[in-house]
């Protein structure tokens, strides 16, 4: 028998015995047979990168830079574009008055003011009629002597006030018969004149002084005493003015 026939032999008796002894007994501890190490094998793939982990904390703060020289001044760029005009700064103070300069042409010579004759009130006015007036209601004097502005309305025998202030109103009356007049002021009664007859024909007057504002009304009036008359010889007037406006 050769020496290989040998040697296989004896490595197969001793696999056989191994095998023998493993499997002899169930109840024994499983023996492991240790080989010697083999050589480090090649380094695989790297594998791909993992998902991003969680946000850590804030890291505590560094230390102070540390304040370097200044480096050298870099080349002056382009000019850019003009920005958006700011607002207006504040005034100035007035600047010096600048040389007189040439006197204008002579201009057309305006309209005739009104400003006179806008600001005065006064009027006479007269009865004319041989009948009494009515009782408790205006007179009516029918014919205007003097009524600048026509305040004074003939037609109802009241007179308006167009301008404020102080005014006076007299009258002067011829009357036949027994003869009150009052005066009123926007409903007020002001002042009763009467006069009884004594003689076939009689003249009675009177007059007040009365503060005025725009839109206000005085008129005369007479009661169950309404002898007045305005006839040839024997006039009936009533008169007023402003004499100083507000």
């Amino acid at each position: 028998m050769g020496f290989g026939i040998k040697v296989f032999l004896g490595w197969g008796f001793v696999l056989f015995l191994l095998l023998a002894i493993s499997s002899s007994s169930g109840a024994e501890t499983t023996r492991y047979c240790y080989g010697i190490p083999g050589l480090p094998g090649v380094p695989g793939v790297s594998g791909k990168d993992g998902r991003d982990g969680q946000k850590g904390g804030k890291g505590e703060p560094g230390k102070p830079a540390v304040h370097g020289s200044q480096g050298p001044r870099g080349e002056s760029g382009e000019p850019g574009q003009p920005g958006i005009p700011g607002k207006n700064g504040p005034r100035g103070p007035p600047g010096e008055p600048g040389d007189p300069g040439l006197k204008g042409l002579v201009g057309e010579p305006g309209e005739t003011g009104s400003y006179k004759r806008n600001h005065q009130s006064a009027f006479t006015v007269m009865r004319q009629t041989s009948q009494y007036p009515d009782k408790n209601a205006p007179v009516v004097f029918n014919k205007a002597i003097t009524n600048i502005n026509g305040d004074f309305d003939t037609s109802t025998g009241k007179f308006t006030c167009r301008i404020s202030g102080l005014y006076y109103f007299t009258f002067y009356t011829s009357h036949t018969a027994n003869l009150c007049v009052n005066m009123y002021h926007n409903r007020d009664k002001v002042a009763s004149f009467c006069d009884h007859m004594a003689n076939a024909k009689q003249v009675s007057s009177g007059g007040v002084l009365l503060q005025m504002t725009e839109g206000h009304q005085v008129w005369l009036a007479v009661n169950d005493y309404n002898g007045m008359v305005g006839i040839a010889g024997s006039d009936s007037v009533f008169s007023g003015f402003l004499l100083f406006p507000d």
